[in-house]
């Protein structure tokens, strides 16, 4: 998020994805109105090929495996409701500052 961005850099990446949270804050602005909720998840340092070249900075708890993740992404979507449109959620459910 840009609240968390300490360091600059990785330009494209962070380009690319303040696009997404735009687009997610947009979108469910615009779906709300046919009843489709809209919300973007973070979901932690997956043990996946996209996150090898990163996992040496990364505290063992705080990497997790694919079944892991989409457990908790599931319990986080699960329990929401429409006033959770729009917003940014991690993979324990939190809230994310945009």
């Amino acid at each position: 998020s840009i609240g968390d961005n300490g360091m600059g850099g990785w330009y494209s990446y962070r380009i690319s994805k303040a696009a997404l949270n735009m687009a997610t804050k947009n979108m469910s602005l615009e779906l709300k109105r046919s009843g489709v909720w809209c919300v973007s998840l973070h979901p932690g340092t997956t043990d996946t090929g996209l996150s090898k070249p990163f996992q040496k900075n990364v505290k063992p708890e705080k990497l997790f495996t694919t079944k892991f993740t989409v457990s908790q992404l599931l319990g986080v979507v699960e329990s929401m409701d429409v006033s959770h449109t729009g917003s940014f959620f991690a993979w324990d459910g939190q809230e994310i500052e945009w």
